[in-house]
């Protein structure tokens, strides 16, 4: 653990100073302490990240369905969002909150453009046109205040990934394609994600831990978005390859 925080403060200290370092206080868990550690089960259910990323990886080499470049690179950014949230969770300040939603951020732009290309076998003008838009309702709901603040805790800016992964998911059940079960799954996983994430706050004086403090229920938005995540991989490496027909073939043979 020695070794883990002070490869970490190393990259604190290599940020700049200034507002970057700005303490943030997010999350039950942490309280008002800023101490490295102050958030031990929101900052270790990151590892649920690796375990997941690691199990797609294992997929992807056995190569049963081909060793795509692009579903390597969707690994390999679960690597990072998980690496990014524990740096949120341990050192909270400015930048490392930036190392925490800019990975997941990208995951949903790229992923949703790879389902566009490889599930719905669009275009790229198509393709680029639909991240674009999916983009911009990400950036039109994360700009939404309630009383003051973000609305949902934060979690509103997630809604349009949820109906992303409702409306895909539904579009492959109807085309046959088999990638369903996992992009619905995972739909379904999020959902239950979202609202974890949602009631922290406000179920944190129900969660006080005797000899512990608040826990919070963070660290179920780690571990229940590990789980999505490798759900989407896991399409993604078996069934990114295949189309419409050749997806409702297999779901027969299944």
């Amino acid at each position: 653990m020695d070794a883990i925080e002070q490869l970490a403060r190393a990259l604190d200290t290599a940020v700049p100073p200034g507002a970057w370092h700005q303490a943030i206080f997010s999350y039950c868990e942490r309280g008002g302490d800023a101490s490295f550690w102050a958030e031990p089960v929101n900052a270790i259910s990151n590892g649920a990240f690796y375990v997941a990323a690691l199990l797609a990886l294992v997929t992807w080499a056995r190569g049963e369905h081909g060793r795509r470049v692009a579903d390597l690179l969707l690994i390999a950014l679960v690597f990072v969002i998980g690496t990014g949230s524990f740096l949120f969770h341990t050192l909270a300040n400015r930048w490392s909150a930036i190392a925490d939603t800019a990975p997941i951020g990208l995951f949903m732009l790229v992923y949703f453009g790879y389902a566009l290309k490889r599930f719905f076998r669009f275009g790229w003008v198509w393709t680029l046109i639909g991240i674009a838009l999916f983009a911009g309702a990400i950036w039109q709901t994360a700009g939404l205040r309630c009383n003051g603040g973000a609305c949902l805790n934060g979690s509103v800016a997630y809604l349009p990934a949820l109906a992303a992964l409702v409306g895909t998911g539904l579009f492959l059940l109807v085309r046959g394609h088999a990638a369903w079960r996992y992009v619905l799954g995972g739909a379904a996983v999020f959902a239950a994600s979202l609202t974890f994430r949602t009631l922290d706050r406000s179920l944190c004086p129900s969660t006080y831990l005797e000899g512990y403090g608040p826990l919070g229920t963070h660290f179920l938005w780690h571990v229940l978005n590990a789980t999505l995540l490798y759900l989407l991989l896991r399409a993604a490496v078996l069934y990114g390859g295949e189309s419409f027909a050749a997806g409702k073939r297999l779901r027969r043979a299944e």
